[in-house]
C-alpha cells in the first residue's frame, strides 16, 4: 500500500471524529446480530457479563472499521460516498486510525476472553483479522468476488455472541452465519449498482465494474435464490418457530420479487429514474435482515415465557 499523506493542519480531531472511525452504522448492525446470537443461545448468562460481552464485540467491530479506514484512506478520498470520513477529510490522521484500531483490537479480544470465554475471544480476533486483512487489504482490490468471500466478516458476530454464551458452535450458530453470509452479496451489489461510478474511479474491482450492471443484477437474483433456503431453514432449528417461519416466507418472497424486477429492467430505465429499483432493493435488504433477527428475538422471548404456539418441529 502506498503511503497516504493527508492534511493534518486543520482543527484537532474531536471525540465525534474518533467515533466516526468506528463506523457506528455498521457497528449497530454488528451489535444487534451479536446480541441476538447471545440472547437466543440455550442456557443463561449473567446479565452484566452478557452486556459486557456485547460491548466488547462492538469494540471489536469498531476496531475493524478503524483499521479499514486507515488502509482505504487513498481510495476513500476518491469516492464521493467516503470522502467525508475522518481520515480522507483530514480530521484524523491515518496513523491515529491505525493505532486506534490496533489498541481496540487488543482490548476487545482480551476483555471478551475475560468476560465470557477464550473461544469467543479467538473468534472475535479472527473476525477482526478477516475484515482488516483478508477483505480490506487483499480481496477488496484484487477480485470481483471480494464481497462474496469478505462477507464472512459481517456474518461472524451472531456466532461470536452464541459462543460467548455457550462456549461452543452449533447448527443454530452456523445457520445465523449463513443467513448473513448469503445476504451480503445481494445487499452490497445493490449498493454497488448505484455507486458504480465511485468504484470505477477508485479502481476497486467490484462486480459492477468488472462484469457490468446486467451481470450484477443476474448475480443478485442468483444469490437471493440461494439465500432463501438458509433464511427459511432457521425456522426448523431450536431458535426458530412459527412466527419466524411465516415472516421468513413473506420476506423471502418480497426479496425474490425485488431481485426479479431488478433483473428484468432495461439498462436505460436504470439511468432514467436514477436507480430507483437498486436503492429500493438495497433498503429492503436492511429491513429484511433486521426483521428476521427481531423475529428470532421474539421467538426466544416466547420460549422464555413458556408460550408455545404449536408443537413446532425441529428438523436440525
Amino acid at each position: 500500500m502506498t503511503e497516504v499523506t493527508l492534511d493534518t493542519t486543520s482543527e484537532q480531531p474531536d471525540f465525534g471524529n474518533y467515533v466516526s472511525l468506528l463506523k457506528p452504522r455498521v457497528m449497530s448492525l454488528v451489535v444487534f446480530t451479536a446480541a441476538v446470537g447471545l440472547i437466543v443461545a440455550p442456557g443463561s448468562i449473567n446479565l452484566v457479563l452478557g452486556f459486557a460481552s456485547i460491548l466488547f464485540i462492538a469494540l471489536g467491530a469498531g476496531a475493524s472499521g478503524s483499521l479499514n479506514m486507515w488502509w482505504d484512506a487513498d481510495i476513500d478520498r476518491i469516492m464521493k460516498r467516503t470522502q467525508s470520513r475522518p481520515v480522507p477529510s483530514g480530521k484524523v490522521t491515518a496513523n491515529s486510525a491505525m493505532l486506534v484500531g490496533l489498541w481496540m483490537s487488543v482490548l476487545s479480544v482480551g476483555m471478551l476472553g475475560l468476560a465470557s470465554n477464550w473461544f469467543a475471544a479467538s473468534l472475535l480476533a479472527f473476525t477482526i483479522f478477516f475484515y482488516a486483512v483478508i477483505y480490506s487489504m487483499w480481496l477488496k482490490r484484487t477480485t470481483p468476488q471480494n464481497i462474496v468471500i469478505g462477507g464472512a466478516a459481517g456474518a461472524f458476530p451472531p456466532m461470536v455472541g452464541w459462543v460467548a454464551a455457550t462456549g461452543s458452535i452449533s447448527i443454530e450458530a452456523i445457520g445465523m452465519f449463513m443467513l448473513i453470509f448469503m445476504w451480503t452479496p445481494p445487499h452490497f451489489w445493490a449498493l454497488a449498482l448505484f455507486m458504480n461510478e465511485d468504484y470505477t474511479k477508485a479502481g476497486v474491482p467490484m462486480l459492477t465494474v468488472t462484469h457490468g450492471k446486467r451481470s450484477t443484477r443476474k448475480h443478485i437474483l442468483i444469490y437471493t435464490i440461494f439465500l432463501t433456503p438458509f433464511c427459511i431453514g432457521l425456522a426448523f432449528t431450536s431458535i426458530g418457530g412459527p412466527l419466524y417461519f411465516i415472516l421468513s416466507i413473506l420476506l423471502s418472497i418480497m426479496f425474490l420479487m425485488g431481485a426479479i424486477k431488478l433483473f428484468r429492467r432495461a439498462e436505460s430505465a436504470a439511468v432514467a429514474d436514477k436507480y430507483f429499483e437498486e436503492r429500493k432493493v438495497f433498503r429492503f435488504s436492511l429491513f429484511y435482515l433486521f426483521l428476521l433477527f427481531s423475529a428470532l428475538l421474539i421467538e426466544a422471548g416466547l420460549r422464555t415465557l413458556n408460550f408455545n404456539l404449536a408443537a413446532w418441529p425441529q428438523v436440525f
